[in-house]
């Protein structure tokens, strides 16, 4: 149940993802669902009326004075227009990634809301999770020695097998580098500090896709992004991880994450998901399982993000899945196609703080 303190929120975008927010919510004391809205009135609705809430219109969601988190989650080519129109009406915003489908479209974002004295959170919030915030603490700790490279691997056949309605995965703001890469350039900065400069190579082997899944079966969608993206980042730290994106894999063998440092290696896990098993190996050893000891490890809690930007907006304290850190990832994963078509490494502008650690005590949701 949410507390006296806990902050109102409204969510726009009622597609797919918002089941997952909404079932995670529930979670947290910190955080109390006040109304959903979408541009299409009836979809918004139906989700209210599944999870036995307010359903309105963005306009009169936006107007709501009892609001005080819009939780975006439309698609990624609308994330900044109705980002910028919830602090315009003075709701802090919190949005599922990317942050914006262009790094210098979502720089004005930052700068409204710095402006305004508002906050701008952003998904993946996963590498809160227990198993990600584990890791972080071996890390820290010196369980490897000093990070000195890795490893980042996300490829399969592509979501139009799946996903009921999938073309805008293959629309400007699409692809696997802007869909899957901030999981993965979220977590590598978690963990490693902010990237430096990236040096890369993108192809787009088909033009247009075939939709597997139903109701559009048998439908083409055009394809607008590169499908297959492979590239190096260079961190702030030195170390130097390998990435490869791709929605052209028919399969692979890679582990999703692996950090390697001057005194063992880590296996880090799928930072799609909030747990997952952790492997470790000193030099010369062998791989050792690691236990997990950290809350948020044992399901989906897509919404620990906005539950921690709540309760720092409470307790006058930043918020670890921030602004700044997304448009740090925006401007990482925009580098990788900047690279590939100007056939040189891209040096970074952004060099946001690694997100504190979350405290390992937080076990009832009431983040402090």
């Amino acid at each position: 149940m949410a507390d006296e303190r806990a902050v109102p929120i409204g969510i726009i975008g009622c597609g797919t993802i918002s089941a997952a927010y909404l079932k995670a919510a529930s979670l947290f004391p910190s955080l109390r669902v006040v109304a959903l809205a979408d541009r299409d009135e009836a979809v918004a609705a139906r989700k209210a009326e599944e999870f036995g809430l307010t359903a309105m219109p963005v306009d009169a969601l936006l107007g709501d004075p009892a609001i005080e988190i819009v939780v975006n989650l439309t698609v990624p080519k609308a994330h900044v227009e109705v980002g910028q129109a919830c602090l315009a009406a003075g709701k802090h915003v919190y949005s599922e990634k990317p942050l914006g489908v262009a790094f210098a479209e979502a720089q004005p974002l930052i700068a409204q809301a710095d402006a305004l004295g508002l906050r701008v959170g952003c998904a993946p919030d996963t590498f809160l999770g227990g198993a990600h915030q584990t890791c972080r603490r071996l890390i820290d700790e010196g369980a490897i020695g000093t990070p000195v490279g890795g490893t980042a691997f996300f490829m399969c056949p592509g979501h139009e097998r799946w996903h009921p309605n999938p073309a805008f995965y293959y629309e400007r703001g699409g692809g696997p580098m802007l869909d899957m890469g901030p999981y993965y350039i979220t977590d590598l900065v978690n963990l490693l500090g902010p990237v430096a400069e990236v040096s890369a190579m993108t192809s787009t082997p088909r033009t247009e896709r075939v939709i597997g899944s139903e109701p559009r079966r048998g439908q083409r969608v055009p394809v607008e992004v590169p499908t297959h993206v492979a590239g190096t980042l260079r961190f702030v730290s030195g170390a130097v991880v390998v990435v490869a994106m791709s929605f052209d894999v028919p399969g692979h063998h890679h582990r999703p994450l692996e950090i390697y440092g001057t005194e063992g290696a880590l296996v880090v896990p799928d930072p799609n998901r909030f747990g997952g098993e952790i492997l470790r190996m000193a030099t010369g050893g062998e791989w050792q399982p690691v236990a997990t000891d950290m809350p948020y490890a044992d399901g989906n809690y897509r919404s620990l993000g906005v539950a921690d930007m709540a309760c720092g907006l409470r307790a006058g304290r930043p918020h670890r899945a921030s602004g700044a850190l997304a448009l740090h990832v925006l401007e990482v994963m925009e580098a990788f196609g900047r690279s590939s078509s100007e056939g040189r490494h891209v040096a970074l502008e952004t060099r946001p703080e690694r997100p504190a650690p979350l405290r390992d005590d937080l076990v009832d949701g009431r983040l402090a």
